[in-house]
C-alpha cells in the first residue's frame, strides 16, 4: 500500500499550495522539499528581491525627501542592515508556510526526490550549494540515499534555476546570476547586466540606487522585450535618466580578467567595459537535473519542460507536475494556481487551469505590469485594435504622492471596444494591474471601465481615465487632434 496519497517533489509557491490543497481534499499528503519550504520565490527570488527593492526605494524616498518639504540629514544605507532586514523577512514567511503545512497534516521530508518507478522515488541527502556555502541548495546535486517512498500519485514542483550563456570568461569568479546576487556583501561600484529582462532589469535598478554604476546589456532593441513595446522604451528612457548605460541590441561575446573584469560587448555601440561585478540574467530553465525523468518515463520538449495537459497530467498515468518546471509561464502565481488544479483533478474534482489572463508584475522603478496582449499581438492575432493612454503625470494622486513618471496603455477592440491588454508604467504598477486582469476576464468594455466610479484622489483612477481617453472623451488631459 502506497505510503502517501499523495507525495509532492518540491515546495515552492506550487508545491506547497499543492500540499496544502490536497490534505484540504482529504488526502495524506507527502512533501519532499531540499531546503526551507517556499521555493525559489520566497528564499532566492520574489520576496527577497522586492525585499531589497522597498529598501533601495525608501532610500530614494529619504533622499528626495525636501521636495516633500522634510529634512533629513546625511542620507546614507547600510547594505548589511538592508540584507539583514532581508534575511529575517524570508525566514518569516518560510516559517511561516512550515506552519501552514504541520497544520494541515502535510508531512515534510527534507531531501531531493529521485523517481525510481512511475509512482515510487527515493530521497537522498543534499549535497552543498553549487555556488558556495552561503547559496541556494536547490539546485544541489543529491548524495546518499536514505529512504524510499511510494504514493499513489505524485506531483513535480521542482521549478527552474538560472540560465547560463556560453560566454568566454563566464566561469570567472565575480561573474553571478541572480541567486550569486544575494552573496554580495556589498554594492559593487561597477556592475554589467547581463539581460534586459525582469530579472536583470530589477536588479540593475536596485544597484542604481544604491550608487552602481550600471550597464545593462539586452540583446533586443529594447528592456523588458516582452513587455508592450511603448513600455519598453520608456523603461529604457527612465533608466537612462537615472544615469544607466542601456545598450540594446548588443550581446555580451567574452569575458576577460584583466584587474577588475573587461566585459566586451558587441552591437550598435560596441565597446569593452570594465566591471567589478557581471551579472547574468537572462532567464531560467527546469530544474531536473537527477530528477530520474527517464527512469518514470515522464517526457519533456525540446527546451527540457515537461509536457503537461489542460490538468497538468504529464504523460504517465498517476504523475502530474507544475510550475517552472512546465515552462508555461514561470511565474510564482500561476505555479500557485496549478498547484490548486492539480490536487483538486487528484482529488476527483473537474478542475482545470485557464492561462488566457495572466497578470505581470517587474519591480523596477517605476514599476511594470502587464495582462493580456500588448499592441503588437492583438494586431498579430487579427484584432482591429484601439489604443489608448493615461499619463500619471496628469493624476491628482500621483502628484501628491511625488510619483507622476510613467502611464497606462489600454489596448482594446475597435469594433466593440473589448478590453485585450493592459500595460502600465509607473508608482503602484504591481496593484494596479489587477483591475486590468478582471476587466478581460470578464470581458469588460472601455465603457464599463469609464462608467464605474473610482475612488478619489487615488492611483487608481488611471484605469477609468485611460478608457474615457480611448472613447474619445478625455477629461483630464486634451484630446487628441483630429
Amino acid at each position: 500500500m502506497p505510503e502517501f496519497d499523495v507525495l509532492v517533489v518540491g515546495g515552492g509557491p506550487g508545491g506547497y499550495v499543492a500540499a496544502i490543497r490536497a490534505a484540504q481534499r482529504g488526502l495524506s499528503v507527502g512533501l519532499v522539499e531540499k531546503e526551507r519550504p517556499g521555493g525559489v520565490c520566497l528564499n532566492w527570488g520574489c520576496i527577497p528581491t522586492k525585499a531589497m527593492l522597498r529598501s533601495a526605494e525608501v532610500f530614494q524616498t529619504v533622499s528626495a525627501a525636501a521636495e516633500f518639504g522634510v529634512y533629513a540629514d546625511n542620507v546614507r544605507f547600510d547594505y548589511a542592515a538592508v540584507r539583514q532586514r532581508k534575511d529575517g523577512i524570508v525566514k518569516e514567511l518560510t516559517d511561516g508556510v512550515a506552519g501552514l503545512l504541520k497544520a494541515n497534516g502535510v508531512t515534510l521530508i527534507e531531501g531531493h526526490a529521485r523517481f525510481t518507478g512511475p509512482t515510487t522515488v527515493e530521497v537522498c541527502e543534499v549535497g552543498p550549494s553549487p555556488i558556495g556555502p552561503d547559496g541556494p541548495r536547490y539546485a544541489a546535486a543529491p548524495t546518499t540515499a536514505v529512504r524510499s517512498i511510494s504514493a499513489r500519485d505524485i506531483i513535480v514542483a521542482t521549478g527552474s534555476v538560472p540560465a547560463r550563456l556560453p560566454i568566454p570568461g563566464a566561469e570567472l569568479p565575480g561573474v553571478i546570476t541572480s541567486d550569486g546576487a544575494f552573496g554580495l556583501t556589498e554594492v559593487p561600484r561597477r556592475i554589467v547586466v547581463v539581460g534586459g529582462s525582469a530579472v536583470g532589469a530589477e536588479w540593475a535598478s536596485l544597484f542604481a540606487t544604491f550608487g552602481s554604476e550600471v550597464t545593462v546589456v539586452e540583446l533586443q532593441d529594447r528592456l523588458v522585450p516582452l513587455e508592450d513595446k511603448d513600455i519598453g522604451v520608456a523603461l529604457g528612457r527612465s533608466f537612462t535618466k537615472r544615469g544607466i548605460t542601456v545598450l540594446t541590441g548588443s550581446t555580451v561575446t567574452a569575458i576577460s580578467q584583466a584587474g577588475p573584469l573587461r566585459v566586451t560587448v558587441e552591437g550598435p555601440k560596441a565597446r569593452e567595459i570594465d566591471a567589478d561585478v557581471v551579472l547574468i540574467g537572462v532567464g531560467r530553465r527546469p530544474n531536473t537535473a537527477e530528477l530520474g525523468l527517464d527512469t518514470a518515463g515522464i517526457g519533456t520538449d525540446a527546451r527540457g519542460f515537461i509536457e503537461v495537459d489542460a490538468q497538468l497530467r504529464t504523460g504517465v498515468d498517476h504523475v502530474y507536475a507544475i510550475g517552472d518546471v512546465t515552462g508555461r509561464a514561470l511565474l510564482a502565481h500561476v505555479a500557485s494556481h496549478q498547484g490548486l488544479t492539480a490536487a483538486d483533478v487528484i482529488a476527483g474534482l473537474p478542475a482545470h487551469i485557464d492561462y488566457a489572463v495572466i497578470p505581470a508584475a517587474t519591480f523596477t522603478h517605476p514599476e511594470i505590469a502587464s495582462v493580456g496582449l500588448t499592441e503588437e499581438k492583438a494586431r498579430a492575432a487579427g484584432h482591429d485594435v484601439l489604443t489608448a493612454k493615461f499619463p500619471f503625470a496628469a493624476l491628482g494622486r500621483a502628484k501628491t504622492f511625488g510619483e507622476t513618471e510613467g502611464f497606462v496603455k489600454i489596448v482594446a477592440g475597435k469594433q466593440h471596444q473589448e478590453v485585450l491588454g493592459v500595460h502600465i508604467i509607473g508608482p503602484s504598477a504591481s496593484d494596479l494591474i489587477t483591475e486590468g486582469a478582471l476587466a478581460i476576464s470578464l470581458e469588460a468594455t472601455l465603457t464599463e471601465l469609464a462608467d464605474t466610479i473610482h475612488a478619489h484622489p487615488t492611483l487608481g483612477e488611471i484605469g477609468m481615465e485611460t478608457a474615457l481617453a480611448g472613447l474619445g472623451l478625455p477629461v483630464h488631459i486634451a484630446p487628441r487632434k483630429r
